[in-house]
C-alpha cells in the first residue's frame, strides 16, 4: 500500500439518512407562522425531489411563484428553522451507519461534503452517532461554493492525495467527477445512476469490502 493520504467522503441525504418527512414538517411549521402567502402543504416527496440541490435552487423549485427576493428570504427562513427543528426531531438513519463508518475509519479518514445549509451536517452527525468519526466536513452553507468546489477545498485542506466520494444522485456523481474523485453510488438512496459502470452498493454495510478492494 502506498504512503498517499487517502480519504472517504460522504454525502448526507440519501447516503447516511433520509430526513425528507421531518424536513417537510419543519418547513410547513415555519411557513404557517411566517409566510401566509404560501400554502404550507409540502410533503416528504416534495423534499425528496429537491434533496441534494443548493438552497437557492431548492427555493427556485418549491417557491417559483414568489418574487426573487421574497423567495430566497422564505427559503432561508425555512432552512434556518429546519436546523433548529432537527435538534429535537431525527430523520431516519440508515441501518448500520455507525458500525460501517467505524470499519471504514480503519481504512482511511472520513469526511462529509453536502450542499446543505450551515449547521445541518452537525445535526446529522449527532443523530447518526458519528461525531467522533468524522475528521472534517464542508457545506454550501459554509462556503457558498458548489459541491465540486467544496470537495476540492476539503481535499486540499486535509492534504488528501486520493479520495472517493459516496453519494446517491447523478449530481453527486458529476460533482465527484469534476473534483477528480472516484464515485460510489449509494443505490439505496434517492437517485438513479445513468452509467451502469459506476460502482454501487445496495446497502451502506457493503462499503467496507468495496473500499478495501478499491484502495488495494
Amino acid at each position: 500500500m502506498s504512503e498517499q493520504k487517502r480519504g472517504i467522503v460522504f454525502d448526507v441525504d440519501g447516503t447516511l439518512w433520509d430526513s425528507c418527512a421531518v424536513v417537510a414538517e419543519s418547513w410547513n411549521e415555519w411557513l404557517r407562522a411566517n409566510a401566509p402567502e404560501v400554502d404550507p402543504v409540502l410533503t416528504g416527496a416534495d423534499m425528496r425531489r429537491v434533496m441534494g440541490l443548493t438552497m437557492t435552487k431548492i427555493g427556485d423549485a418549491l417557491f417559483a411563484g414568489l418574487p426573487d427576493e421574497r423567495r430566497y428570504a422564505v427559503t432561508e427562513g425555512c432552512c434556518e428553522f429546519e436546523v433548529e427543528y432537527l435538534q429535537d426531531h431525527s430523520g431516519s438513519v440508515y441501518e448500520g451507519v455507525r458500525e460501517t463508518l467505524l470499519a471504514l475509519k480503519e481504512i482511511a479518514p472520513l469526511y462529509i461534503v453536502s450542499n446543505c445549509q450551515k449547521g445541518y451536517i452537525e445535526v446529522v452527525m449527532k443523530w447518526c452517532g458519528i461525531e467522533d468519526l468524522i475528521s472534517d466536513y464542508e457545506s454550501f452553507g459554509g462556503t457558498g461554493l458548489l459541491k465540486a468546489d467544496n470537495l476540492k477545498l476539503l481535499a486540499e485542506r486535509n492534504g488528501l492525495d486520493e479520495a472517493v466520494y459516496i453519494g446517491d444522485t447523478m449530481g453527486d456523481h458529476d460533482s465527484a467527477k469534476e473534483a477528480g474523485m472516484p464515485f460510489i453510488h449509494a443505490a439505496y438512496g434517492f437517485g438513479k445512476m445513468e452509467d451502469p459502470a459506476v460502482p454501487a452498493v445496495q446497502d451502506i454495510r457493503e462499503l467496507p469490502d468495496l473500499l478495501t478492494r478499491m484502495f488495494d
